[in-house]
């Protein structure tokens, strides 16, 4: 018995002799063109009004002599709502953190730092209060992501 259809057609054939749904025309071509220079310069404007704010290396290199009272980093409190006041001190505790606040109570007591948008290295040895977001530890009390900070002294 043999099918009566074959398996496998030849769309060849089949599209052979009918008119294209499509024509690439010179306005759709501009268009398009069109489309991506105003995507491009639309992000490229949006890039230069950010409102990140981000330090320049002046503002880094200028931290350890910074006056008492300066505020550096975030001003988004809603995300870093955790505080802390210690002295920094610079290394972590089994692999978490690079810093660590020395605050009253003993080592016990220690806050555990990381922090991708304030130079914590320009303020070894400072008293400075901290806002963060407090991070998942395995060994540390307490392990805070730092988003902004105030010289205490």
């Amino acid at each position: 018995m043999e099918p009566t259809q074959q398996p496998v057609h030849d769309f060849n054939a089949q599209l052979a002799g009918q008119p294209a749904n499509f024509k690439l025309t010179n306005k759709i071509i501009f268009i398009f063109f069109g489309a991506v220079i105003l995507g491009i310069l639309s992000g490229f404007g949006l890039s230069r009004n950010s409102s990140i704010s981000s330090q320049s290396t002046a503002t880094v290199a200028n931290l350890s002599n910074a006056s008492k009272g300066t505020i550096i980093g975030s001003n988004d409190t809603k995300t870093f709502k955790d505080q802390a006041e210690g002295i920094v001190k610079k290394g972590g505790i089994d692999g978490e953190g690079a810093y660590h606040l020395v605050r009253p109570g003993g080592e016990s007591q220690n806050v555990y730092l990381t922090s991708s948008s304030v130079d914590l290295n320009a303020l070894l040895d400072r008293k400075i209060k901290v806002w963060g977001q407090t991070q998942k530890a395995r060994s540390a009390g307490w392990l805070m992501d730092v988003g902004r900070v105030e010289i205490l002294e």
